[in-house]
């Protein structure tokens, strides 16, 4: 199943279930919106049972594509977690999953504009597979991990380097900047991903292929990495788990590239659908 949301930024959103032609199917008649307050096994299982093809074709025509689920509470992030993109950066594999967060204010739909502040010079790009958390877990083990996640999608984890690694402090304030979190199109349940470790992913900036990649080079696999979250805090339905980028980002070319106004990047993961977003003045 794939569920998507249309709306404005700041208005109600319409959501929906993609039928098999990919199609909106407008769902509202089941919940009024997919979100932190109404994400739950239970509301899967029953959108699941329903037949999209029963259910009116939404009204999208010049409407924003949100992302796939409300703002969540929480939007985490792990670190360094392919193994050819900690080799790009020159750095130790990790003993355990590098964790931090993202301010939940970057959280947008998939094809908004990235903002570009006049204080910025080396915003970053990466492409990442995306967890959303569907009921609550809490010191659960990695064999009970996937009964906790609603879905996947797609993730542009966009990044301020010289904020992120020149200036004091944590890397949260160069991950934090409003729109540094474009997400989806979809959310994408379990049930259609035949192997979430197997998925081909991909980056392009201005039609130039920078980022080529697969999750099956994850060091910390998606259960290890819900569990092992679960031990330090309370996931909540709705979080989003950010997983971390393959090798191709702009920090680890030489020499280092970065995204500049009028810049378009264009992403995208297997079985989770594409991206696309341009680089605007703020």
């Amino acid at each position: 199943m794939k569920l998507a949301r249309y709306g404005d930024r700041w208005g109600s959103k319409i959501p929906c279930i993609l039928d098999a032609n990919g199609t909106p199917r407008d769902a509202s008649s089941i919940v009024q919106d997919f979100g932190p307050r109404t994400m739950s096994p239970e509301l899967l299982e029953t959108l699941k049972a329903t037949d999209p093809m029963s259910l009116p074709i939404a009204d999208v025509a010049d409407k924003r594509l949100a992302p796939p689920v409300a703002q969540p509470f929480n939007i985490w992030c792990v670190g360094l977690n392919y193994s050819d993109h900690a080799a790009e950066a020159g750095m130790d594999i990790p003993a355990e999953p590098i964790l931090f967060n993202k301010s939940t204010a970057t959280y947008c739909g998939a094809n908004d504009n990235i903002l570009y502040s006049p204080k910025m010079t080396k915003l970053d790009w990466e492409v990442e597979l995306g967890i959303v958390i569907g009921k609550p877990a809490l010191n659960i083990t990695k064999d009970e991990a996937m009964d906790h996640i609603a879905g996947f999608t797609l993730v542009n984890d966009l990044s301020e380097r010289a904020w992120q690694l020149e200036r004091s402090g944590q890397w949260v304030k160069g991950k934090s900047f409003p729109n540094f979190c474009p997400t989806g199109p979809a959310l994408v349940t379990p049930d259609e991903i035949a192997d979430v470790q197997a998925l081909g992913m991909w980056l392009d900036v201005n039609g130039e292929r920078k980022q080529t990649g697969n999750t099956g080079t994850m060091i910390f696999d998606v259960a290890t990495i819900v569990s092992y979250m679960s031990e330090f805090t309370r996931l909540e339905p709705g979080d989003l788990i950010c997983t971390g980028t393959p090798p191709g980002v702009g920090a680890g070319m030489t020499p280092q590239q970065w995204l500049n106004i009028g810049d378009t990047v264009t992403l995208g993961i297997d079985g989770l659908g594409t991206q696309t977003q341009t680089v605007v003045a703020l």
